[in-house]
């Protein structure tokens, strides 16, 4: 690993509930990278904030046959300090306010702090 690069950004709008496949492998890369002792940030936006409401992500297998649940791999890399973040605008338009939210969801934050990550030359970024 680049010794310059200790932080990862990643940011999450591919990986909708709509779509279960695709979201088991941010999550493993999220931990992966926490247990190289890397800071983590995964950003929420667009739809794949609808996985920080409770209980979407628990009713989603990434395969038919996989026991493990989408908000256990979001648990597993919690439980390494993964900060969970979800666009502002996205939560507004998608979450109702009276819908409760996962304990792994870390609060809200601009779109533009996915882009500061990306310009930043100590964060390494990816797009899911």
């Amino acid at each position: 690993m680049n010794a310059h690069r200790q932080k990862l950004a990643i940011l999450l709008w591919s990986t909708t509930p709509e779509r279960p496949e695709l979201c088991a492998t941010p999550f493993v890369h999220a931990a992966a990278a926490a247990a190289f002792d890397c800071e983590v940030e995964i950003h929420f936006a667009g739809p794949a904030v609808r996985l920080l409401v409770s209980g979407v992500a628990d009713a989603l297998r990434p395969w038919p046959g996989v026991d493990t649940s989408i908000h256990q791999m979001m648990r597993q890399a919690a439980n390494l300090d993964v900060s969970f973040r979800a666009c502002a605008m996205a939560m507004g338009a998608l979450v109702d306010k009276d819908e409760a939210l996962i304990p792994e969801y870390s609060g809200t934050v601009a779109a533009s702090a996915f882009v500061a990550r990306t310009l930043d030359p100590e964060w390494a970024t990816l797009v899911f």
